[in-house]
């Protein structure tokens, strides 16, 4: 990504506002409680006929003995090292703060564009005010605005682009793969692992992760995105606004994707909510695919992994066709063979049947066992072909199509996975009158 443009400051200066106006959605959480961002996230911008990526921080706080303030600068200094354009935001509101002036020590360091942004620019007073700015003592050109309403960012964008250069951002239109799960069960350890870095701060306090977040990735020559997702808990263990807006980004990356890896804990095995987050993703017809964590604290014999499977199988029930791989983030036992299934679930996710091979096998199928009788009406399936859209979705033309009922549906749907290799995919059928 050539274009990189990192929005830094303290804590609660508006960030995650000018972010989200960047990009032109709700992507970043924003609360009036300091803190709320705690990993780099990413989204998408463009202004001018320039496209490019923009980076929303954690408030940045020197000399703190916090746990997540500590991961916060790491996280920030991350941003900075990548960018190529950076946003230094501060507050009208409060004016000139001792940890502005900590963190302009920081970023004098950076031999990088640097602009520096006072916002909350509200009113002609404000305007004024921000002037007091200038005794940072930064070489850098000052921009009053609002992020809210966006007043003035019109002016800095159109300095900012100037440096950025032409190149064609990369394609979007790549594999998603979003990791899903309770909270804790080891999602952002997974990502960092992966990554060789940390990408998401990690601690054992359930709920760290609050924002789903991107990262780009590259693997047997292939492109996609990983989207580290918050944890998903029930609704009623769901107490503060900032944990129901993370869980419903969580929701809404999984909506977003094309393929989820579902996390859940080897010494808990397949609890409610797990089944409700595959629920979810057989609804959106997404890919599936089901990692059981923490496989290194089980003790095992040469039959635990198949019984285990067979246990698993036996709860998710007309939802068996997920595949199921037992890993270890810590000790990184099979973690990049979970990639690989997740990207041949994408390929199969997104198979075509030519139609004369799609009724030359399943024809006989249906000539075996044909569709039972029903009030005296005998079905007559003619034809079958595969509809032109995202997931595997067939059409079967018959004479009496209301009459085909949803146990000889389930038939033909296993008698097609064991033709075609649909595994971790929902198929859909659709009935038609000839």
């Amino acid at each position: 990504m050539a274009n990189i443009l990192a929005i830094v400051g303290r804590p609660n200066v508006g960030k995650s506002t000018l972010f989200n106006r960047l990009v032109e959605k709700k992507q970043a959480i924003m609360d009036n409680e300091s803190g709320v961002t705690r990993d780099r996230h990413y989204g998408y911008g463009e202004w001018n006929g320039k496209k490019f990526t923009v980076i929303d921080t954690g408030g940045y706080v020197e000399g703190s003995d916090d746990i997540f303030e500590g991961a916060i600068r790491t996280q920030v200094k991350e941003a900075l090292e990548e960018a190529t354009a950076i946003l230094f935001m501060v507050d009208c509101d409060t004016g000139l703060h001792g940890l502005d002036q900590d963190f302009a020590n920081v970023v004098r360091e950076i031999k990088k564009p640097i602009f520096l942004v006072a916002n909350k620019a509200d009113n002609q007073e404000k305007l004024l005010a921000s002037n007091e700015f200038y005794n940072l003592g930064m070489d850098a050109n000052l921009y009053p605005i609002a992020a809210a309403s966006g007043a003035g960012t019109g002016d800095l964008l159109d300095d900012v682009v100037k440096e950025f250069s032409d190149e064609e951002l990369e394609r979007e239109d790549v594999p998603r793969i979003s990791i899903l799960g309770r909270p804790n069960v080891g999602k952002s350890s997974f990502v960092n692992a992966l990554v060789g870095k940390e990408r998401s701060i990690v601690t054992n306090i359930a709920g760290t992760t609050r924002d789903a977040i991107n990262t780009r990735y590259n693997l047997f020559e292939k492109d996609f995105i990983l989207t580290d997702t918050a944890g998903i808990r029930k609704k009623s263990k769901v107490k503060e606004n900032i944990e129901f807006y993370s869980v419903l980004r969580a929701i809404q990356a999984l909506q977003d994707s094309d393929v989820c890896i579902v996390m859940i804990d080897a010494e808990t095995g397949l609890e409610s909510q797990d089944m409700n987050i595959i629920g979810l993703a057989h609804k959106y017809k997404k890919g599936i695919v089901l990692m059981v964590n923490k496989w290194d604290l089980q003790e095992k014999d040469s039959k635990t992994a198949d019984n285990y499977r067979k246990f698993l199988e036996e709860k998710l029930g007309p939802l068996n066709y997920i595949p199921v791989i037992f890993t270890s983030v810590l000790t990184k036992q099979r973690i990049m063979q979970t990639l690989e299934l997740a990207l041949q679930v994408y390929e199969n996710r997104s198979r075509k049947i030519p139609t004369s091979k799609l009724n030359e096998i399943m024809g006989k199928e249906i000539e075996n066992y044909p569709p039972p009788a029903v009030r005296g009406h005998y079905i007559k399936i003619k034809y079958i072909t595969q509809l032109p859209t995202h997931t595997p979705t067939f059409a079967y033309f018959c004479n009496f199509p209301q009459y085909v009922k949803e146990p000889y549906q389930r038939y033909l749907t296993n008698r097609m996975r064991e033709h075609f290799d649909f595994r971790g995919v929902p198929i859909k059928m659709v009935f038609r009158k000839k």
